[in-house]
C-alpha cells in the first residue's frame, strides 16, 4: 500500500508550530506533497529536515511567498523542478518526481482573489499546466497531480455556489478548465471515492468560524491517470488537524 497526502501548509513554519511532525508521525504517509512552503529551503524547521524523509522543495524567489516540495520515504529516481516558464517558476508551483512506480507532482495554483492581474496569471498557469499534466499522461508509468489547484470543480464542492458564481476559484471558465483536464483521461481520485456526497472541503476561510461550521471550499485534489484510480482504496480529507486553513487530502493506492 502506498500513502499519498497532499498538503497547502499556508506556510511551513507556521504548519510545524500547529502540529505538522505530530500529523506525519501519526499518519504515516509514503509521500508528502507540500504546497505555499512560504520558506526558502534554509528556513524549513530543523523538526521537519530531521524526518525520516527525502526532501526536495522548489521554493519562490521572493521570501515568504509560495513554494512546492515532496517529502518522500524512498528516494526519487528523478526531481524536475518548474515548468520551463519563466515567471511561474520564479513563483516556486510545480515540482515533480519521478518513482519506480509512478509519478508524482506538487503544485500550487495561483489565485486570482486579488484582482484582474492575478486572475489573469492563474488562467495563463492553468493554459500551460494542461499540456504538461497530457505529457504525463502519455509516459508508461502512472501519474498523480496533488495539489492546490484553487478551483472548486463542482457546485458541490463549495458551501454556497449560488452567492460565489463570480468569485475567482469558481469561475465558470476555471470549472471548464477542471473538465478539460478530466477530459484529457484524468481522475478526480477523492470524488470518485466518495460520489454525491456533499459538504467535504479541504479549505475554509479563517473568518466567521467558517470551519467550525463546515463552510468550505474543496480546492486540493489528487488527479491521476486512470490506471491509479483503480488502485485507490481509500480517501480522507483529515479535517480533524488545524495545521493551516487546509486540511491534507489522503490517499491509499495498492502499489
Amino acid at each position: 500500500m502506498l500513502k499519498i497526502s497532499s498538503l497547502n501548509l499556508n506556510g511551513i513554519r507556521a504548519a510545524q508550530r500547529k502540529g505538522f511532525t505530530d500529523w506525519v508521525d501519526e499518519t504515516d504517509p509514503d509521500i508528502i506533497c507540500l504546497q505555499e512552503l512560504r520558506a526558502l529551503e534554509h528556513q524549513v524547521p530543523e523538526e521537519i529536515t530531521d524526518l525520516n524523509y527525502h526532501a526536495t522543495y522548489h521554493t519562490a524567489q521572493k521570501k515568504g511567498y509560495s513554494g512546492v516540495g515532496i517529502l518522500s520515504k524512498e528516494e526519487p529516481l528523478a526531481i524536475k523542478k518548474g515548468i520551463g516558464i519563466d515567471w511561474i517558476d520564479r513563483e516556486g508551483r510545480v515540482i515533480m518526481a519521478e518513482f519506480k512506480e509512478l509519478y508524482v507532482c506538487s503544485l500550487y495554483a495561483p489565485s486570482g482573489t486579488t484582482g484582474d492581474e492575478r486572475q489573469n496569471l492563474k488562467m495563463e498557469f492553468l493554459d500551460i499546466f494542461l499540456p504538461y499534466a497530457k505529457a504525463y499522461l502519455s509516459k508508461d508509468k502512472p501519474v498523480v497531480l496533488c495539489g492546490d489547484y484553487n478551483i472548486c470543480h463542482k457546485a458541490i464542492d463549495i458551501h454556497n455556489p449560488k452567492r460565489n458564481k463570480n468569485t475567482s476559484g469558481f469561475l465558470l471558465e476555471e470549472r471548464k478548465w477542471v473538465t478539460d483536464l478530466l477530459a484529457e483521461g484524468c481522475e478526480d481520485v477523492y470524488r470518485a471515492l466518495h460520489p454525491g456526497e456533499p459538504d467535504l472541503y479541504s479549505w475554509w476561510s479563517y473568518r466567521a468560524a467558517s470551519k467550525e461550521r463546515n463552510k468550505g471550499w474543496r480546492i486540493d485534489y489528487h488527479i491521476t491517470s486512470p490506471n491509479l484510480l483503480e488502485k485507490a482504496s481509500k480517501a480522507e480529507i483529515q479535517m480533524e488537524w488545524d495545521m493551516s486553513d487546509h486540511a491534507p487530502v489522503t490517499i491509499d493506492y495498492a502499489l
